[in-house]
């Protein structure tokens, strides 16, 4: 199955998690409908500059953000350090994260969810 840019379904969330601003979700594939696999997220999220996700735990699940475009500054259960394209931040087993835009363009980052 092939789905092409800009061929995704896409959603804005407001204040997610909290955070500042909205946040685009572009869908690449719907958990549970297209994908078998106990994926609850595959998607690519952009952030324009100041917006943020706020802080927020995972429990029985996994998620990893890698940086595809922009610069973040990220709090990985309580640790602030900066991330830019082609880093990578996992998180899970109750452990908490939030990221901020904080360069000039937007951060563009793909998200994984997985459940264990």
């Amino acid at each position: 199955m092939i789905r092409k840019n800009g061929e995704y379904k896409v959603e804005i969330r407001e204040a997610m998690r909290g955070g500042d601003g909205s946040v685009k979700i572009e869908e690449f594939w719907a958990p549970e409908v297209e994908m078998r696999s106990k994926n609850r997220m595959f998607s690519r999220l952009t952030l324009n500059p100041g917006c943020s996700i706020g802080f927020h735990t995972h429990d029985n699940e996994d998620e990893i953000f890698v940086v595809i475009r922009g610069r973040a500054e990220a709090d990985d259960n309580g640790k602030t350090v900066s991330l830019e394209p082609g880093d990578t931040i996992l998180t899970g087993n109750g452990d908490g994260h939030a990221i901020r835009c904080v360069g000039n363009e937007p951060l563009e980052l793909v998200a994984v969810i997985s459940r264990y």
